[in-house]
């Protein structure tokens, strides 16, 4: 699908919009079918939701393009042919990426490899090697460029890898992998969500960790502490109803607790990349590992804006609530209870979170 480079700017000025998310914006290109309508939309929507409304301004966007053809990449639009597929799934999938490399990688069966930052020397090898396996089994590895499990990982597949980072396209994190992030920008393939010229901050990586888990079949944690990113990337995995898999260490080695851990809920342990390459070349939508979560429904907005909005303002709390439940609580009906819902949001009163949940913004 071709699309205008007048409908291409309004997209990308729709996103970066106040209060915008990947769930509000599909449901604003299916209600108003572009964005250029959307954004005029935007003023009406976010009054209805009790405050006033301002787009992102466009000399913002013109500088962003600036910064993303200067730094040698372009945009990839949620509906172009080239969008992967497997992301795509994801009610939470970026409308917007901009990358760097060769794009054909994504749409090879992938496998994210993810684990500590302050990794021990075996896992490091460990990784390397599993990913130089799968390469070598033509598949492509996904990681998210941070110091230890993820390094050795894209180091092991290159160039059948993909980096995904949690700054703009143009921003090397962490600095210490300016020359792997350019490497793989130059042999590989690059990822990034946020605009360019954004440093990264701590939202921004569960943002980048749901991209990893997204693009691939299956996600490897080769070492991991309890509470560490790397399980978050699992969850997400799981919550996808991709495969999560695990490297079983020692217990009496901290960084391997998280990995038996996953073990023990259900993660699929792996000990060669052969195991690894038999479970998601064997991958038709349905995983064998039973680490995972149902993700919340999707639903479309109602085609007519006049039928009003769902009374739902008392039912929600700082706490997260499945959408599910607010439909059957509101007695209003699915399309009207997401009307309500994109209301609030737009107007910065609403948080969505994972699993198909929202909440009152603090």
């Amino acid at each position: 699908m071709t699309i205008s480079r007048d409908e291409a700017f309004a997209r990308i000025r729709l996103l970066r919009s106040p209060h915008i998310g990947p769930v509000s914006y599909r449901q604003l290109l299916r209600r108003f079918g572009d964005a250029r309508a959307a954004l005029d939309a935007l003023p009406e929507l976010a009054a209805r939701g009790g405050r006033p409304y301002r787009a992102a301004p466009q000399v913002r966007v013109e500088d962003e393009i600036v910064t993303v053809r200067k730094a040698g990449a372009r945009y990839l639009f949620h509906d172009s042919p080239e969008y992967p597929a497997l992301l795509g799934e994801l009610e939470s999938a970026p409308p917007i990426l901009t990358v760097r490399g060769d794009v054909a990688l994504a749409g090879r069966p992938c496998v994210a490899i993810v684990g500590a930052r302050n990794a021990s020397a075996a896992a490091v090898k460990l990784a390397r090697d599993f990913a130089s396996g799968l390469a070598e089994a033509g598949l492509t590895v996904v990681s998210g460029l941070a110091r230890g499990i993820d390094g050795a990982a894209h180091r092991g597949a290159m160039p059948a890898t993909i980096g995904v980072i949690a700054s703009g396209i143009d921003v090397a994190y962490p600095p210490q992998h300016a020359d792997l992030q350019e490497e793989i920008a130059q042999r590989g393939l690059l990822i990034a969500e946020q605009p360019a010229g954004t440093e990264p901050r701590g939202n921004h990586f569960p943002s980048r960790n749901r991209i990893i888990a997204g693009l691939a079949a299956g996600t490897v944690v080769v070492e991991a502490a309890p509470r560490s990113g790397s399980l978050i990337t699992a969850r997400l995995a799981g919550e996808a109803g991709r495969e999560v898999m695990a490297i079983p260490g020692s217990p009496l080695e901290p960084r391997s607790h998280g990995c038996n851990q996953l073990i023990r809920d259900g993660a699929v342990l792996v000990q060669s990349p052969d195991d690894v390459i038999e479970l998601v070349r064997g991958f038709g939508g349905q995983a064998r590992s039973r680490f995972r979560e149902a993700a919340g429904d999707a639903y479309d907005l109602p085609e007519d804006l006049a039928q009003g909005p769902a009374d739902v303002g008392t039912l929600l709390t700082a706490a997260p609530v499945a959408v599910d439940e607010l439909i059957r609580q509101s007695g209003g009906g699915t399309a009207a209870v997401q009307l309500a819902l994109l209301e609030l949001e737009i107007a910065g009163r609403l948080v969505r979170h994972a699993g198909g949940r929202v909440s009152l913004a603090s």
